[in-house]
């Protein structure tokens, strides 16, 4: 992963989301229009925290998110997520 140039605002992160599974537990082929949107990444960037809010989120944490989380963005080829803090529902 190249290294990111910017930063974002407090109590933002970016995320980098995990590949959809290709295949399933038993060996079938998930086509590209079956597959389900990943719920979990690792996160790339966090922001500072707010004044009434602190981070817990750090670079390198494993997060679980919700399914409809987040803005997409598309940074130098690599699709990440930038989402909120509260967004996240558990951290690995």
């Amino acid at each position: 992963m190249a290294e990111l140039k910017g930063k974002i605002l407090a109590g933002k992160i970016l995320v980098q989301p995990q590949e959809a599974e290709e295949k399933t537990q038993s060996g079938i082929i998930i086509p590209d229009s079956a597959k389900e949107k990943p719920q979990q990444g690792t996160v790339v960037l966090v922001g500072a925290d707010k004044k009434d809010e602190p981070m817990e989120i750090k670079v390198g944490d494993v997060v679980v998110y919700g399914k409809y989380s987040g803005t997409e963005l598309h940074i130098d080829g690599v699709d990440y997520l930038l989402m909120s803090q509260t967004d996240v529902l558990y951290i690995a």
